[in-house]
């Protein structure tokens, strides 16, 4: 960052970044690279204000995600379903109330 703009960053900055990374940028992309590293940075500093000790975070919620999440799964309601018996009657094979499937990884049993 610039001594003289402190918390921005300098097209000379970004053709600097540019060369070390080995990255072919024209001028028209040095404008806005920096622009946009710019905007990073400061939401970077922002998080650097509220993660330092002594910071006042007790009116901010915590959260998980960064925009509002609802639960879209349906209401867990209790239907009828199948019984074991009539969930094995279709199977190929059934051994001690479960389905039998070939073996697969030569373990002992």
């Amino acid at each position: 960052m610039s001594a003289d703009s402190p918390g921005t960053i300098s097209r000379d900055e970004v053709a600097h970044l540019a060369r070390l990374a080995r990255l072919a940028v024209t001028d028209r992309e040095l404008d806005l690279f920096a622009g946009q590293l710019d905007v990073i940075l400061g939401a970077v500093a922002r998080v650097g204000e509220v993660a330092r000790p002594g910071s006042d975070t007790a009116d901010i919620p915590p959260t998980s995600h960064a925009v509002p999440l609802t639960n879209v799964f349906r209401e867990d309601v209790v239907r009828p379903s199948l019984g074991q018996q009539q969930a094995l009657s279709g199977a190929p094979e059934a051994e001690d109330g479960r389905f039998r499937v070939p073996r697969i990884l030569g373990e002992e049993a």
